[in-house]
């Protein structure tokens, strides 16, 4: 049998952030926790972003993951609320990167499409697989569930995403 990796998976947001740890064990996964970092939305944007920041810093020295895998941003059109979701973002990459996981990316759409076998999935379908699939886990938020969701996903894909990793790492990128 092989070792267990433990992996944390972020949902980035300016009001909160989601995050799901998941063990996988060959093909069987295991909750391990789940929550969010909320953020005061009368804080400045750098009183937030500290929060996000600390908030993720202590998931990681708690749980001590291998790896992290993080939403990618979709574009919307509101184009203040794309840059305030990639200031959060860049937070949720900077965290695991600077304690020396690698960290993954994913679109929205293919976590869904991991998680309910759809890219269209609703929050709803999602929170019924997360129940399927970790039945140990239940998140108060959304934004718990989206980040175990994408952790799941990164357990599914993690071997071409390390893969994609090294070799942008051998070609100097």
């Amino acid at each position: 049998m092989r070792a267990a990796i433990r992996i944390l998976g972020i949902d980035p947001g300016l009001r909160r952030t989601g995050w799901g740890v998941i063990d996988v064990e060959g093909n069987r996964l295991v909750f391990v926790g789940c929550g969010s970092v909320a953020t005061d939305d009368r804080g400045s944007m750098g009183e937030r972003l500290v929060t996000i920041h600390a908030g993720l810093s202590r998931v990681i020295e708690d749980f001590a993951p291998a790896e992290a895998a993080v939403e990618a941003t979709f574009i919307n059109k509101d184009a203040s609320a794309s840059l305030k979701l990639g200031q959060a973002r860049g937070v949720a990459l900077l965290v695991p990167a600077q304690a020396g996981l690698p960290v993954a990316e994913y679109a929205p759409n293919q976590i869904k499409k991991t998680i309910v076998g759809a890219g269209h999935g609703e929050k709803a379908q999602i929170r019924m697989m997360i129940a399927v699939l970790l039945p140990k886990a239940s998140p108060d938020t959304h934004d718990a569930a989206d980040a175990l969701a994408i952790a799941i996903c990164h357990a599914h894909h993690r071997q071409s995403a390390v893969a994609r990793a090294a070799l942008l790492k051998a070609a100097g990128a």
